[in-house]
């Protein structure tokens, strides 16, 4: 007998399933009208027609909407990384998003202490207060410590994702909150912004930027880069499994631990 969650499961891979479908529709359509148009604006309607499953991210109710591919083999050594500190996601779930805490005129730091160096971050909590508040809510219950960033895109998009505790794509902290930030959003080089599965479905998985990106403005950018670009860029120059343009990294990315800090 079928269990109402399998069947929801069930009912949530068949709809990905027609999205994807709709969307391979889409990038056909779009390459024949822009045939004649030029071979580099043909790439960025392809690229964005397909960002929204490139940087699914997905929690709650959304489990199977945007799950990244199953890395095809053990990550091998990439020169910078060394071996994670030992311990596992805690996998914590929660009924609802945080109360909100921060201050919108104060300036945030996130810091991520990886596996492959330590990257900072400068949060916008003017701009995107509710992201910049789940954050240093979820890096204090210590949410990210030992996630992996199991996402890496190098064809099209160059972003790394990180903040799933299940490193499949799939994982949230159990609440969602609205996208913030977007009239007029851009992701060049050192953007930090939101993944999600479709609009106002954030929830805990972010990427990082790493080389001067197009996208359409559906991603809540809530911070930039100021120290550990490199770090990223050297993630990236390692490859993703496979040889392909998207999958899990070659390197063993780790968020060791995750910390956010005011002033």
């Amino acid at each position: 007998m079928v269990s109402s969650e399998q069947r929801r499961r069930q009912l949530a891979r068949e709809k990905y399933e027609r999205q994807i479908q709709r969307r391979a529709e889409a990038q056909k359509q779009a390459r024949k009208r822009n045939v004649l148009v030029g071979a580099g604006v043909a790439v960025a309607v392809v690229a964005a027609a397909g960002t929204a499953w490139a940087l699914g991210g997905s929690d709650g109710d959304k489990k199977d909407a945007a799950a990244a591919p199953t890395p095809t083999a053990a990550a091998t050594p990439v020169k910078g990384c060394t071996t994670p500190a030992p311990g596992s996601p805690n996998g914590k779930q929660f009924k609802t998003e945080p109360a909100m805490t921060v201050d919108t005129k104060a300036s945030y730091t996130m810091a991520l202490d990886t596996s492959c160096g330590k990257v900072t971050i400068a949060l916008d909590a003017a701009k995107a207060p509710h992201t910049v508040n789940s954050f240093a809510f979820l890096s204090n219950e210590k949410y990210f410590d030992h996630t992996k960033c199991h996402r890496l895109t190098t064809e099209g998009i160059y972003v790394l994702q990180c903040g799933d505790p299940t490193g499949t794509g799939s994982g949230g902290p159990g609440y969602q909150f609205a996208d913030e930030n977007l009239t007029g959003a851009t992701y060049p080089a050192g953007t930090v912004a939101m993944a999600n599965a479709g609009a106002g479905t954030n929830g805990s998985q972010f990427f990082l930027v790493y080389k001067d990106t197009q996208l359409p403005p559906n991603y809540t950018p809530f911070g930039k880069v100021t120290g550990g670009l490199d770090v990223v860029q050297n993630i990236a120059a390692g490859g993703v499994q496979g040889g392909g343009g998207d999958g899990a990294p070659v390197a063993d990315v780790v968020l060791n631990s995750v910390t956010t800090t005011k002033g």
